[in-house]
C-alpha cells in the first residue's frame, strides 16, 4: 500500500513538473531567441488585435532559422537591454519564420530579416525604415542605433484617438 501511494506521488510530481516546463517552452518557443521577457504574440492576426485594443504599437520581425544575417540580428537583438526594454515595455512583438498574406508587410519584396511596424489605427509605417535604400526594412546586426531610434519613431507616431 506504501508503494502504491509512494508511486503515485513520484508520478503527481512528474506530471506538475512537466506543466511547469511546458508554460517556460511555450513562451521561450514564441521568442525563438529574441527575447525570453517579451510578451510574443503567436501570429500576425493576433498582433494586430492586440496593437488594437492596447494602443501600442506592433513590430513585426520576419526571418528564418537557416538564414545567417537573420541569426546575427536576433543575437544583437536580444543582447541589447535598450531594444529588449522598448520591446517588452511599448510594443506588441511579433516574429514570424512564415510570411503572412497580407501584401502590405512586404512593401518592397519578400527577404529576411526585416522589420516593420504597425501603428494601433492598423496602418503600416512604411516611412520607418532602415538604412538600406533598396531593402528598406532590412537590418543587420550592426544596426541596432537605427532600430532603436526607429522603434522610438514608431512610438511617436502612435495616433492620438478621440474618445
Amino acid at each position: 500500500m506504501l508503494r502504491l501511494i509512494l508511486f503515485a506521488l513520484f508520478i503527481g510530481l512528474c506530471a506538475s513538473t512537466g506543466e511547469q516546463k511546458h508554460r517556460k517552452t511555450k513562451n521561450e518557443s514564441l521568442a525563438r531567441g529574441w527575447g525570453v521577457n517579451i510578451r510574443w504574440v503567436k501570429n500576425y492576426e493576433e498582433g494586430l488585435f492586440n496593437a488594437g485594443i492596447s494602443g501600442k504599437p506592433l513590430m513585426v520581425i520576419h526571418h528564418l532559422l537557416n538564414c545567417q544575417h537573420s541569426q546575427a540580428l536576433k543575437k544583437a537583438f536580444a543582447a541589447d537591454k535598450t531594444i529588449q526594454k522598448m520591446a517588452k515595455e511599448d510594443f506588441i512583438m511579433l516574429n514570424l519564420l512564415v510570411e503572412t498574406e497580407d501584401k502590405n508587410l512586404a512593401p518592397d519584396g519578400h527577404y529576411v530579416p526585416r522589420i516593420l511596424f504597425i501603428d494601433p489605427s492598423l496602418t503600416v509605417r512604411t516611412n520607418i525604415v532602415g538604412r538600406y535604400s533598396n531593402l528598406a526594412y532590412a537590418y543587420e546586426s550592426g544596426d541596432m542605433k537605427v532600430l532603436a531610434e526607429n522603434m522610438r519613431k514608431a512610438k511617436r507616431l502612435i495616433p492620438h484617438i478621440e474618445l
